[in-house]
């Protein structure tokens, strides 16, 4: 046999190999009936920018068959970007059947920035509602109160993109929920009515800046805590009692300190008192020797000396005042 026939062959079996290596048949006989404008070339343009052909056709086809005409190029784009081309034309789909205005381009940004743009789309349709943590504040009065708050929030397509996420809402129903319960006057208001907490925090506007829209606030449970009104008077009591017996304590010490120095002072005295007391017969003896003082005035002198004591302990011994007995037999005579 000719050798240029087995050279033809071999190139056409390589041709062959090529075009079901590059071309996935079925996925493209499935384009084809779905009426999608791809071909060949597509496929293979495709396998040369490393996109899968099933992660990016198989999505168009649903796309397609739901009237949404999407093109190769976005989903590609998409694709190498690092999205999931497949949750993205599933949320346009449902979108487009709940009537939601979500185009290609903000579905993609969407799902790029980490979030589940289809679980969005869901939420728009569905809302979602959120139970907030027990959330614990203080009315006027003075007691504390427990309440838990449940807020149907949905998704605002427009502000995923930058909006705040759950924990945000979250946050702030639980300040509005604070704030709420200590503008009330007593805590019975909040247990009878405890709707009014829920309309002052929707009227504060907390879905601003986030991805949701609130449309609801129920508070779901309210119990009562401690009496803190009562707890921190105590506290402040028992502050002041010993702050009142810190100053006594210090008042104490000061007055033993001033006694203890005019016990010292009187100390002081008393033994300069002895000290002249002891000079005394010295300075009778130098007058005895330098003829001051004779032998009858010395004797004069403790005689006076003898009257003076004698007349101190007659005061100290005499009563005070006179018995009843005799008072009241004088009064008798005299009447």
């Amino acid at each position: 046999m000719n050798p240029l026939v087995f050279v033809v062959a071999g190139l056409a079996i390589l041709v062959l190999w090529l075009f079901f290596y590059f071309v996935p048949v079925g996925l493209w006989i499935s384009a084809i009936a779905a009426g999608l404008p791809v071909g060949p070339g597509a496929f293979i343009g495709m396998r040369l920018r490393k996109v899968s052909p099933h992660k990016v056709v198989g999505p168009m086809i649903a796309a397609w068959k739901a009237g949404l005409e999407l093109t190769t190029s976005d989903l590609e784009a998409h694709y190498l970007a690092g999205g999931n081309v497949d949750r993205v034309v599933r949320a346009l789909i449902s979108a487009d059947k709940a009537n939601i205005g979500l185009d290609f381009q903000r579905a993609a940004a969407i799902d790029l920035a980490g979030r589940d743009v289809q679980d969005a789309v869901a939420m728009s349709v569905n809302p979602r509602v959120i139970e907030t943590p027990r959330v614990g504040a203080v009315a006027a009065d003075g007691i504390q109160l427990f309440a838990v708050a449940k807020v149907t929030v949905r998704a605002n397509i427009e502000r995923l993109v930058g909006g705040a996420t759950e924990e945000t809402i979250i946050a702030r129903v639980g300040e509005g929920i604070v704030s709420g319960i200590g503008s009330a006057a007593n805590h019975k208001e909040v247990l009878e009515n405890p709707d009014s907490i829920s309309k002052r925090v929707l009227e504060r506007g907390l879905d601003a800046g986030t991805a949701f829209e609130i449309l609801s606030i129920d508070i779901a449970d309210v119990d009562v805590g401690k009496n803190i009104g009562a707890q921190l008077q105590t506290d402040q009591a028992e502050a002041d009692l010993k702050v009142a017996r810190a100053k006594a304590e210090e008042r104490r010490a000061m007055a033993v300190a001033q006694e203890q120095e005019m016990s010292a002072l009187v100390q002081e005295r008393r033994a300069a008192v002895v000290e002249a007391e002891a000079e005394v017969p010295r300075a009778i003896a130098e007058a005895f020797r330098t003829g001051q003082l004779g032998i009858m005035d010395y004797y004069r002198m403790r005689n006076i000396q003898a009257d003076t004591q004698m007349r101190e302990g007659i005061v100290k011994d005499k009563p005070t005042s006179e018995p009843d007995e005799p008072r009241r037999d004088r009064r008798r005579e005299q009447g």
